[in-house]
């Protein structure tokens, strides 16, 4: 039988001591232990950093901690996760919200995807509420977060459901590697511009499949919006600024660029 892959998780932590679900991760490990947690403490002033520290020395293979000690915001928490995990020789590198919203039980669903469609290099999480799936969002989150995905998907000029969810996972390969390599120019809307270097790399190489044909969306089984959540209906509005930005960076997708290019 050919040999599981190897899968790391990173999840970024700022200020997570109390709502750190540890068991968990420890109960989720004993059906899955082909997977591996690389948290990411970012710069956090409560008690995260001890105890993930503790994780650690309890199960050192299966745990591992990148302590940040400045606070820098989660696009940078992820994306030296990121660089670290791809680095180290994982085959599948993803990154999932500690508050584990997404719950880890959907991981395998991600990765039996990558293993599928094999033409695929990235798969996002996307809520979307269906007959037979617990999805359970706030209604002002859910409408602002309609509004945002159709300003996204024109930045990108992609027909994206859902940028945001915490819960990606990508194929390991210098494409993954390369859209890490660089710090983020925006905070709250890194997933958006992630999808734009993506754009940007495959026009670089003259690929002609663009990030439509790398990304797949898989509607969520179960997400549930948890207390303490650090996003407020007001960052939407920081976010769309951010995407502003991306789209003084990038422009409109790469399709454009393509076009503009004949």
């Amino acid at each position: 039988m050919a040999e599981p892959p190897n899968i790391t998780i990173v999840v970024p932590c700022y200020n997570e001591a109390k709502r750190l679900a540890v068991p968990q991760f420890r109960s989720f490990l004993v059906s899955h232990p082909e997977v591996q947690f690389l948290f990411v403490n970012d710069g956090s002033k409560d008690n995260t950093l001890e105890v993930l520290r503790g994780l650690c020395a309890e199960d050192p293979r299966h745990f591992e901690v990148l302590d940040l000690e400045r606070n820098g915001g989660k696009a940078e928490a992820v994306r030296r996760g990121m660089v670290k995990a791809l680095a180290d020789g994982a085959n599948y590198a993803g990154y999932w919200d500690a508050d584990l919203a997404t719950p880890l039980d959907e991981i395998p669903r991600f990765v039996d995807t990558l293993e599928t469609h094999r033409g695929r290099d990235v798969v996002f999480g996307s809520r979307v509420r269906l007959l037979g799936r617990a999805i359970d969002r706030r209604a002002v989150r859910h409408y602002l977060g309609r509004l945002f995905a159709t300003v996204a998907s024109f930045v990108l000029d992609l027909p994206v459901y859902d940028t945001q969810c915490g819960a990606k996972l990508f194929r390991a390969s210098d494409e993954a590697r390369g859209l890490f390599g660089e710090r983020f120019t925006v905070n709250w809307t890194f997933d958006v511009e992630l999808i734009a270097r993506l754009q940007a790399s495959r026009l670089r190489s003259g690929n002609p499949r663009d990030a439509s044909a790398a990304i797949y969306e898989l509607p969520l089984n179960v997400w549930h919006d948890v207390a303490g959540s650090k996003v407020k209906p007001q960052d939407f509005f920081k976010a769309f600024f951010e995407m502003l930005s991306v789209y003084r960076k990038y422009g409109r997708g790469s399709r454009a660029a393509m076009s503009a290019s004949r």
